[in-house]
Formats: C-alpha cells, sequence, structure tokens
C-alpha cells in the first residue's frame, strides 16, 4: 500500500510536469496574444500586469498581499512574498475577452482567449523560495479605417486610412524572495522580454486601377528588466496581520530590430489588395534600442489568517520618458489604483463545500498612458473571482481551480473617441504539493 501510494504521487507530478513544459513551449512560439482594441496603437499596446486570476479577482491587489489563504500564491507583482512559499507550486492558466467597440453611431463586438500563464515556485530554505514562469506583457491589435472625402462635384474622390497593428511581447522571469527575521522580506526578478511589434498604415484611394501605398514597421523587441519588492508585516493579535509592500521596475534599455517597408499596389474589382507592384523604400533589421520607464507601486493588506483580507494598491509609470531609438514617443504618466478583498467562510469545514471556497471582489481605476484629442483616456472595472478547491489525491497536496472576471471600460464616444467595453475571463490551475519525500508510515 505503501509503495502503491509513492507510485501515484509521483504519477501525478509527472503530469503536472509534463503539462507545465507543453504550455510553456505553446506560450513561448506564441508570442504575438490576440486583442481587439485601438487604443493599443499607442506604446507597446495595452499592458497585461504581472498578476494571476486569484489576485485579478480582488481588483488587482497583489504589492501587499503576502498569504491570502491557506494555500500558497505565486505574486511575481511583488517578489518578496516568495518568502512564503513553502510548498512546490505550479500554476497554470488561460483567460479570455470579450469586447464591444462604439463611437457615437457605431459598434462592433469581437471574442478572443490565449494562454495567459505558466508560473512555478519552490523553497529554497525554510525563509527563502524561487519562481519561474512565462505570460504576457503587452498585447497589440487593432484594424480599423478613417475614410474622408476629396474634392467636390465630379471629381470627389474616396480616400480609405486603413489602420493595422498585431503581436505583443511576452516575459520570462526567474525571481528570489527571502525573509530576514520575522517580520521582513525583499526580492527581485529578472525578467526577459521578447516579441514583436507589427503596425501599417495604408492608403487606398477608390478608383479602379488606381495606385495605393502601404507604410509598415515591424519592430522585434529583447532584453532584460528588473523588478524588485519588500513587504513588512504588523502582527495586530488575533491572527491579525498588517502587510505594507513596495514594488517597482527599473528604466531598462531594451534591444529592438526595426524593419520599415514602403509598398504601392493595386486593388481588383472586388476591392482585394494585389502583390505589391514597387517598393519605394525599406529598412531591414535596423539596430535600435527601447528605454523603458521607471514604475512604482505601494500597498497594503489588512487580514485575519485564513478567513478574510482587504488591502489597496497604487501605482504609477513615468510613461513620458520611455523613448525609441532616443526619440520621445509622446506618451502620458500613467497611475492606477485598485482595492479588493476576499472572504472565505471556514476554510476547514469538513461538510459544505461552498464554506471553504474563496469568494472575492474589487475596484479598479487607471488613467493611461494614452491621451487623443487633448483627452487622457482612463479606464476603471469592477472584479469578482472565486477560488475553488479540488479534491487531493496526495498527502501534503492541495488543488484549487480560480476563476475571475473583469467588467469594465476604456474611454467614451464623445469628442471623436472611441468606447470600449470588455468582459475579461481568467481561469487557474493551482497546485501545492510536497515534492521529493517518502511516506514511512501510510
Amino acid at each position: 500500500m505503501k509503495l502503491l501510494h509513492y507510485k501515484m504521487n509521483n504519477k501525478i507530478k509527472c503530469v503536472y510536469v509534463a503539462t507545465l513544459s507543453l504550455l510553456a513551449l505553446s506560450l513561448g512560439s506564441y508570442a504575438q496574444t490576440t486583442v481587439q482594441s485601438p487604443y493599443s496603437k499607442f506604446g507597446l499596446g495595452n499592458l497585461r500586469g504581472s498578476v494571476l486570476p486569484q489576485q485579478r479577482g480582488m481588483g488587482g491587489i497583489a504589492t501587499g498581499v503576502y498569504r491570502s489563504s491557506g494555500i500558497n500564491n505565486i505574486n511575481m507583482q511583488n517578489p518578496a512574498s516568495y518568502a512564503g512559499i513553502y510548498l512546490t507550486t505550479l500554476d497554470i492558466g488561460m483567460s479570455g475577452s470579450r469586447t464591444e467597440l462604439k463611437t457615437s453611431n457605431l459598434s462592433e463586438n469581437s471574442f478572443n482567449a490565449s494562454l495567459s500563464h505558466v508560473a512555478m515556485a519552490f523553497p529554497v530554505t525554510q525563509k527563502s523560495a524561487l519562481s519561474v514562469g512565462i505570460l504576457p506583457y503587452s498585447e497589440l491589435g487593432y484594424d480599423f479605417k478613417n475614410t474622408v472625402s476629396i474634392g467636390s462635384g465630379t471629381s470627389a474622390k474616396t480616400v480609405d486610412y486603413l489602420y493595422n497593428g498585431e503581436g505583443g511581447l511576452s516575459k520570462a522571469y526567474i525571481g528570489y524572495g527571502i525573509q530576514f527575521g520575522d517580520h521582513f522580506r525583499v526580492g527581485a526578478n529578472a525578467e526577459y522580454l521578447f516579441g514583436n511589434l507589427i503596425q501599417s498604415r495604408s492608403t487606398e484611394v477608390s478608383d479602379l486601377g488606381a495606385l495605393n501605398s502601404r507604410d509598415q514597421v515591424k519592430n522585434s523587441i529583447y532584453g532584460f528588466n528588473y523588478t524588485y519588492g519588500a513587504q513588512y508585516d504588523f502582527r495586530l493579535g488575533n491572527k491579525t496581520t498588517l502587510v505594507v509592500g513596495y514594488s517597482g521596475s527599473s528604466s531598462a534599455k531594451l534591444n529592438s530590430e526595426r524593419s520599415q517597408y514602403t509598398t504601392i499596389y493595386t486593388k481588383d474589382s472586388q476591392g482585394n489588395a494585389l502583390s505589391a507592384l514597387d517598393t519605394l523604400d525599406f529598412i531591414e533589421n535596423g539596430k535600435t534600442n527601447m528605454k523603458l520607464p521607471l514604475m512604482h507601486s505601494v500597498g497594503f493588506t489588512l487580514q485575519k489568517e485564513n478567513k478574510w483580507l482587504i488591502g489597496a494598491d497604487y501605482r504609477m509609470g513615468k510613461w513620458s520618458k520611455m523613448s525609441i531609438d532616443n526619440v520621445n514617443q509622446n506618451l502620458q504618466d500613467a497611475y492606477g489604483v485598485s482595492v479588493g478583498g476576499q472572504f472565505t467562510p471556514d476554510i476547514t469545514a469538513i461538510n459544505g463545500y461552498f464554506k471553504r471556497v474563496d469568494y472575492r471582489l474589487g475596484l479598479t481605476y487607471d488613467k493611461t498612458y494614452v491621451q487623443m484629442n487633448n483627452e487622457d483616456i482612463k479606464q476603471m472595472g469592477v472584479t469578482v473571482g472565486l477560488g475553488l478547491p479540488l479534491s487531493s489525491y496526495a498527502r501534503s497536496s492541495f488543488y484549487k481551480m480560480n476563476v475571475s472576471a473583469e467588467i469594465g471600460r476604456r474611454g467614451k464616444t464623445s469628442n471623436g473617441l472611441i468606447q470600449e467595453s470588455y468582459v475579461n475571463f481568467h481561469l487557474g490551475f493551482m497546485l501545492n504539493d510536497k515534492w521529493f519525500q517518502r511516506f514511512r508510515f501510510d
């Protein structure tokens, strides 16, 4: 019986390792994520943030989150939190988004889904742990046009300006967190950012046989970035703790290989673009650099162990300093606030499954780095989430499924802007296990 139990435990571990490896390869090869957002045209696209479904369900609070429940969670937003991981932890997930784009007189719906993260952490000592993983950093995806009329009367012509973009950046990281004494923790991540940002602008005339032009730019970006964090907790008695935290990222310089092509082409009678007739200008793999801004986040959580948690985060990024090839990108400084919490009725309940479920709720507000028509683009949303315990098939093993949803809005329809209404879904499967052990007793 003892041997059977040991073999079963190892088979389960092998299944998770195989799944982790497969998804890691999938994420590595699928560096271009899917999204449909005109606002992703600016900067690096829509930033994803380094939070998993369990944190997203609480509005995205993470800077002051240490241990949010009786199970280990990976919180790469603040690597100091790794110090609290005492079991090997795997977290694998996916996400989907339904978006409605709306102007003053038009609307359009879209749905996109993709793998969202693969992360792993394991203890090194009793007060330190290491984490590795891969997840999206930003998403770029848009396709829209602006139609204008040139001339008047019989000589009037219709000209379409078409804008298209796709791609995004992914982030692979390795991080370490350690605790000093009983209350203070520090940690850091080394992150490798990589991916392609592909954008094009076409000018098409309505006349059949007219020469049209397209300018396409591809930036292949790669390089290292570094993030760091610290946490300090105050024991308030009766299993109640206040945790304050800080996290930030360096102003790193990434490498970029820039290719640019300007071509002319015609369209057939059905309006389909034909092969390029000529290339007017091109640059291939021109070496440039991209400077990321400094980013900071502060936050706190107040929690009663294994019962409830409430907290808030404030974040800011100096995106006005971002440059490509030493050229400022005319972005705005960004800031945001998140508040949220979690409640678990009775984590030790034997009867009544829903007493052991984590219930999460949060609010989030951001002034993004985008400004259009002299107006800052803002977004806000409400989040909900559940942490659903799953059955364990081996000793010292804990399984949980984390689901969350974000219902929000970016921009507005007035002043010639576009309003995005979105519902984002996040799903993650998490395993806690004590590996490399043999059982002496059954």
